[in-house]
């Protein structure tokens, strides 16, 4: 309540336009920020609370647009670049180096990549914010409106209490080379099961959910898994191309009598891998799940006109009531820059049209146990995104997904604002685009 209050007192240094939006006690925020207008626009919902004037990056270190979420919060922070510039307020949208920060906020872009914020906003704008919040960088103003569709999930009202033990024989999920029986610890109340472990039930923390197209880390990830399960060791499944998974390949191809020259993951070997493994190939969509900065897990999903492009769509769930298994939901669309490269490797008609939001959702076939799985974990703020673009190369090791729509110009010289040693942004960045340490 006490923070609903500053917040409110606050807003005098910048607009105040409605103060019966924040007694709302379920509130999903966004920032959305204008390059174009260098403006800055507080949402609760559709429901607009707050404007501000912004600086954006100048020419040479243009702001990023995109999807991005808070990571880290400091009250005060020095750059490490620029002279111990001071950075009152900081808030961290990229490990690269992008923030929103107090600052000096001319009526035009001055900063070196940063969102500048003014003195009094910035302190109050600190305030209301928490780690995972969704900020917004597009050129043009661009809004949420309210969404209803089929494909959006919806929460599910909780199971009755139901013994834990069922009269299935159980199954240890690793081999051991024992006769002896298995110890089973059971806990008072089942947790979530996910592909990094368990977590703990009682964690309501946002989704992050994202849909993107299938790409050679999810192609190489399914390879590894099944070459294992036919007896070419692979590797850990990690999606990325070692000499261990080369290796497994190449005996695989010896195998079949498959040629060993030209293209490592050619659709020769990759059908006779799946006619060998029994299983179907996987469909044109991939579907990942994050919270609290954490994978939680992933799965192939259907995707309709794949030549088609998708565009960048942003959702955010509010009001979510299991008990009535309603949830309401607010899009923003972003323009989406692919290049002549990206679409061709995309297999993306270059003259097409990108679909709407909702023709977006259309597109998706998600399968109804995946349905089931996402609408037992929602809870408000819970986002997907919809984005031709991928993972990105901001997207690692603890970020949410960060959809770049058009990347900076220059994230090298971006004001950087690491407060302990890290490793050069240049070999972080190439990290995350080679898939290290990220789904």
């Amino acid at each position: 309540m006490l923070r609903r209050i500053v917040f409110g007192l606050g807003l005098l240094s910048a607009t105040m336009l409605s103060c019966s939006v924040l007694a709302s006690e379920d509130r999903a925020l966004q920032i959305i920020i204008s390059k174009n207008a260098q403006s800055m626009t507080v949402y609760d919902g559709d429901k607009l609370i707050a404007t501000s004037r912004v600086s954006t990056g100048k020419a040479g270190h243009t702001t990023p647009s995109g999807i991005f979420s808070i990571l880290e919060k400091r009250k005060y922070h020095e750059s490490n670049i620029y002279s111990n510039a001071p950075m009152p307020f900081m808030q961290r949208l990229t490990w690269s180096g992008i923030a929103l920060h107090e600052g000096v906020v001319p009526d035009y872009p001055a900063s070196h990549g940063c969102v500048r914020i003014p003195t009094g906003f910035a302190k109050t704008l600190f305030g209301m914010t928490d780690r995972g919040l969704h900020v917004i960088i597009a050129d043009a103003p661009v809004e949420p409106v309210k969404i209803e569709h089929v494909n959006l999930f919806a929460p599910l009202k909780p199971l009755p209490s139901e013994p834990l033990m069922s009269d299935i024989d159980l199954r240890p999920t690793v081999k051991r080379k024992t006769t002896g029986p298995y110890e089973v610890a059971m806990a008072e109340q089942a947790p979530d099961m996910t592909t990094t472990g368990s977590i703990s039930g009682a964690d309501r923390s946002p989704l992050r959910i994202l849909v993107k197209r299938r790409e050679t880390r999810e192609t190489v990830l399914d390879a590894q898994v099944l070459l294992t399960e036919l007896g070419f060791y692979a590797g850990t499944p990690d999606g990325i191309m070692g000499s261990m998974t080369r290796s497994a390949i190449a005996g695989f191809k010896r195998w079949k009598n498959l040629p060993a020259d030209g293209t490592v993951l050619s659709k020769e070997f990759l059908s006779a891998l799946y006619r060998a493994s029994g299983k179907d190939e996987p469909p044109a969509g991939h579907l990942l799940v994050r919270r609290n900065f954490n994978p939680l897990f992933e799965a192939p999903v259907g995707l309709k006109d794949s030549e088609i492009p998708l565009g960048t769509h942003l959702f955010t769930a509010s009001g979510v009531d299991p008990d009535r298994e309603k949830a309401d939901w607010h899009a923003v669309t972003l323009p989406t820059h692919l290049s002549s490269a990206e679409m061709q490797r995309l297999g993306i008609e270059e003259d097409a049209t990108p679909s709407t939001a909702d023709a977006a959702l259309d597109r998706l076939e998600i399968p109804a146990e995946l349905r089931e799985r996402i609408a037992t974990l929602m809870s408000d703020g819970t986002s997907l995104t919809i984005t031709d673009k991928g993972l990105g190369p901001e997207t690692g090791k603890g970020t949410d997904f960060i959809t770049l729509t058009r990347p900076q110009q220059s994230v090298a010289k971006a004001e950087t604002v690491s407060s302990t040693p890290r490793k050069p942004v240049r070999s972080r960045a190439r990290s995350y685009q080679n898939g290290v340490g990220l789904y």
